[in-house]
């Protein structure tokens, strides 16, 4: 099983993923209107205008907040085999915590955190 199964498997999937978009594109129904193009908020027509920018103070909180969710699914795994994996292990993460921890400093000193 080599370099050919891999080839066999993404010509496959690439197939099933474009066979299935095609298929959807087929049988779906289709209904143009100007209430579908509206922008939807609440069941309330908008005030205002509907594109409006965001600050990218948002978006920036919102990665940090997924920086350290990813640290939790390295964490929670690691603290169940603890008492296996041994002092290297141990060394291992509390080096991966340094860099989270230099990279939550950087985004303070920023001021990425600051919610005005």
């Amino acid at each position: 099983m080599g370099s050919e199964a891999i080839i066999v498997f993404l010509i496959a999937g690439i197939i099933l993923v474009a066979g299935a978009n095609f298929i959807s594109n087929l049988i779906s129904p289709k209904s143009d209107s100007e209430a579908k193009r509206a922008p939807y908020e609440s069941g309330m027509t908008t005030i205002g205008p509907t594109w409006v920018q965001f600050k990218v103070g948002y978006y920036l909180f919102a990665i940090l907040f997924l920086i350290f969710d990813v640290e939790i699914a390295f964490l929670v795994p690691w603290a169940v085999v603890f008492k296996s994996i041994g002092a290297v292990a141990f060394l291992e993460i509390l080096i991966f915590l340094f860099i989270l921890g230099l990279g939550l400093l950087y985004a303070f000193k920023k001021g990425a955190l600051k919610w005005e």
